[in-house]
């Protein structure tokens, strides 16, 4: 779960309530939040509970995978690109899998650089494989 240090501004429109109304809640110590010079910061693992918005469960093993592919030209690089892309947005992973792709056309080398749990990144590497064999 985030910690990250909501504004009362940002927790009133996370709760769709008025400003003000949020500060009554922090005040009458129904929101835990933390005083900040003059404003107020309240956790995100205070407020997605106020909020009756269930924690996330989270996969505590990440990995992380680099393949480093040459000889590669733009076309190339614009297929796998199509194909990690796809194959990313239909898997359903959400935030559970980053892919960053970095081309480098004076070398013609392509990283694929890939994130997220070991099933994910390893159906992802067997995607890459499986384009590479096709590819030669």
């Amino acid at each position: 779960m985030s910690e990250y240090p909501y504004t009362v501004e940002q927790a009133a429109d996370r709760l769709r309530l008025h400003p003000k109304t949020v500060l009554r809640f922090i005040r009458e110590g129904r929101l835990q939040a933390v005083k900040v010079g003059r404003a107020y910061r309240i956790p995100a693992g205070a407020l997605d509970p106020f909020a009756g918005v269930a924690p996330a469960t989270v996969n505590p093993a990440r990995v992380t995978g680099i393949v480093d592919i040459e000889a590669v030209d733009d076309e190339g690089v614009r297929r796998l690109s199509a194909l990690v892309g796809a194959a990313h947005l239909g898997g359903g992973h959400g935030e559970s899998l980053r892919v960053d792709l970095a081309h480098d056309p004076v070398r013609r080398s392509l990283k694929v650089v890939t994130i997220g749990s070991p099933g994910d990144v390893a159906a992802l590497l067997k995607l890459i494989d499986i384009w590479l064999e096709r590819r030669t």
